[in-house]
């Protein structure tokens, strides 16, 4: 595993080891996130994407932000240990990340323990009882997949095969799956699973294929999400295919080639904002978000993962900026009014959604934070409602 600190002065970023006793006028954030490992084609875009937040925003309230990285590997043991060096170690006042369902469960359990409040990169990692110190940046998977029934009614679509990770993420589409489909109609006739690090997929989908379904959902996301539709392709399946809005990455589309062409999937709207109405609200975002990266990474890449760690770090921004002056960094006291503050946040427009939180109520995101797009050949995404 790695760690780094990031100092931001006068807009350059200052990489370092990582030591305890930053000055307590500082903010601390520590991230755990996959920057290697299955999940790391999602974690080095929560990367960058944290990047352009932290040099867009270096400041706020007139207090610095200081990050702390740390990588878990894709590893849900190394995620939590991450959660608790950050927290007795480093003396974090909040944590953001994982790159994938598992190792964000792990590492939200910990923060969960301390009272650090923490900001959830990765949909389908919180568990009953945690909301009050956690927020969860992706849309929900039900308000997501509740887009694309109208299309599949449309489509004439009965019966719906379903393949999908063998872990939180792979559950979460399911669960949500099963409720929207019952009441449209539509029967689930598979519910096949695979790991991460999984190399094939042939028998669960010869078994999807002699089911006959009319369709195809898939419930993975990044670089191994790909491989059922690849396994799908060779086995000439000429269905429709359905995925979530986890499947709005580089790396899958890579990945997935010809095979993905002309499916549809929900996807927040960053991911089209150069087709969004030039006075939209997320067209605004995305280009800040836009000029922020390059600043911060280079080269300019269109990837939604990238762009829900940007809105994290504006949400955490913002809810800093609220809290200055009403608690000393470093300590409980500040923790809790920085909770506070996150749950209070109202209105925020950030690239994915317009966001509002309340205590209780993890999810910042409504109807405005979903469109439905089709993937085209070469890996366009074009809008279509």
């Amino acid at each position: 595993m790695t760690s780094m600190r990031i100092n931001l002065l006068a807009g350059t970023v200052l990489a370092g080891i990582a030591v305890a006793g930053a000055a307590r006028a500082d903010v601390t954030i520590g991230m755990t996130n996959s920057l290697s490992g299955p999940a790391a084609s999602i974690g080095i875009p929560y990367d960058k994407g944290v990047n352009a937040g932290i040099t867009q925003i270096p400041m706020a309230g007139g207090e610095k932000l200081i990050l702390i990285k740390l990588d878990d590997a894709s590893d849900p043991s190394a995620a939590a240990r991450n959660a608790k060096k950050l927290i007795d170690e480093n003396k974090v006042d909040i944590i953001i990340g994982s790159a994938g369902a598992p190792a964000s469960l792990a590492a939200a359990g910990v923060a969960f323990e301390s009272k650090v409040p923490m900001i959830i990169l990765a949909n389908g990692a919180m568990k009953p009882g945690q909301q009050d110190w956690q927020i969860t940046i992706p849309q929900p998977t039900t308000l997501m997949l509740s887009a694309i029934i109208e299309p599949m009614k449309k489509a004439g679509v009965k019966t719906v095969g379903y393949i999908g990770f063998s872990d939180a993420w792979g559950d979460t589409v399911y669960d949500a799956l099963m409720e929207l489909t019952k009441p449209a109609g539509i029967t689930v006739v598979t519910n096949e699973r695979y790991a991460r690090p999984d190399t094939s997929v042939n028998g669960q989908v010869l078994k999807i294929v002699a089911a006959r379904p009319d369709a195809v959902m898939t419930g993975g996301s990044g670089t191994p999400g790909a491989l059922p539709h690849l396994a799908l392709a060779e086995r000439g399946y000429k269905g429709l295919q359905f995925s979530s809005h986890a499947s709005t990455n580089r790396d899958f589309l890579r990945s997935s080639g010809d095979s993905v062409n002309g499916m549809m999937i929900p996807a927040g709207p960053f991911v089209v904002h150069d087709q969004l109405p030039a006075n939209s609200t997320f067209r605004k975002a995305a280009e800040d978000f836009k000029a922020s990266w390059i600043k911060a990474n280079g080269e300019w890449t269109n990837d939604a993962f990238a762009a829900y760690a940007y809105d994290g770090w504006l949400i955490l921004a913002d809810a800093v900026k609220r809290t200055a002056g009403k608690a000393k960094p470093g300590t409980p006291e500040y923790r809790t009014a920085l909770r506070d503050a996150i749950y209070s946040t109202k209105e925020l427009a950030g690239t994915n959604a317009v966001y509002n939180f309340k205590p209780g109520s993890p999810f910042g995101s409504d109807e405005r934070a979903r469109v439905v797009v089709r993937i085209e050949k070469g890996g366009a995404f074009k809008l279509v409602q």
